[in-house]
């Protein structure tokens, strides 16, 4: 079995004016697709071929870059979508009193999260992670990924500039503050932190 190129988790014009329908019809539609099908291509007629997205990750990790680049992006993404929503959530329960715990505030965790975002060096991913009960705010990049790591990703944020750029050009900042702001799917982030695993790409 393939691995499956997932739909959005919301309309094509649910995060806009953050994240447009065009940029995500790029993103989604050809970016995550081309990893997706790259991914397929690599493991077709291997052992890995029926394998689910997270192990092929582990297994490409040192041994086959070109297969590691393309999986780990498949997985980046996906987890990405879900770390969005169009609709307006705040942290409760376990999830705020940890940020609290570790940021001191929401507020001071959306800061740090936005410094770390428009601070990172060239392409990559900012993660909200969970590790031992404590949260950290994570960086990976190129198309590495926490999937197989020490961590449990809670949320992410893309900062390649595919992410970005038609919406607001080389304006990362601009783009990190309205996906901050209104965005980011912190009931994803709670079921994630409950779980108390990785997130396991749909079949």
């Amino acid at each position: 079995m393939s691995i499956q190129l997932i739909d959005l988790p919301f309309g094509s014009d649910a995060l806009a004016p953050a994240i447009s329908a065009e940029t995500l019809s790029f993103h989604h539609g050809k970016h995550h697709k081309a990893y997706i099908d790259k991914t397929n291509a690599a493991i077709e007629g291997t052992d890995l071929a029926d394998k689910p997205l997270e192990e092929i990750v582990v297994a490409a990790r040192g041994s086959n870059q070109g297969l590691f680049n393309n999986a780990a992006q498949s997985w980046n993404h996906g987890f990405y979508w879900y770390s969005l929503t169009g609709e307006s959530t705040a942290p409760s329960g376990d999830l705020a009193a940890k940020i609290d715990e570790s940021f001191g505030s929401l507020d001071a965790l959306k800061e740090r999260l936005a410094d770390a975002g428009a601070g990172h060096f060239a392409s990559g991913w900012v993660w909200l992670a969970e590790k031992d009960g404590k949260l950290s705010l994570e960086e990976t990049h190129d198309g590495d990924t926490l999937a197989d790591s020490g961590f449990n990703p809670l949320l992410t944020i893309d900062v390649w500039e595919h992410a970005y750029y038609l919406d607001h050009q080389n304006a990362r900042p601009a783009y990190l503050k309205a996906v901050i702001d209104g965005h980011l799917n912190w009931d994803f982030a709670a079921e994630n932190l409950a779980r108390g695993s990785a997130w396991t790409y749909p079949a």
